[in-house]
């Protein structure tokens, strides 16, 4: 694991801290800069710490407090409550 890889990880950590502070703006701002450095050191985020965070609103995803998370036939949607989005990943089999 490189520095920017520790980098992301502990922005996503401070996004979590900032969200359960009802602080969205600042965990906005620290996912952005997380996906600025993966952008810059072309590393790319972790999908486990990627599906923290709204694609559209860059929020981080709470379930309960900024997202409502479903289960479906070989799927999890995630919907964020702050802009509305949907995500929809697979599981299973």
């Amino acid at each position: 694991m490189g520095i920017p890889a520790e980098r992301i990880e502990r922005l996503f950590v401070l996004a979590r801290e900032a969200v359960v502070d009802d602080e969205y703006d600042r965990a906005r701002g620290y996912v952005a800069r997380a996906r600025r450095i993966a952008e810059r050191n072309r590393c790319g985020i972790p999908s486990e710490l990627s599906r923290r965070a709204c694609d559209d609103c860059a929020v981080y995803l709470r379930p309960g407090k900024t997202s409502r998370v479903r289960t479906r036939p070989g799927r999890v949607v995630v919907r964020c409550l702050e802009c509305g989005a949907t995500a929809r990943y697979p599981y299973g089999e």
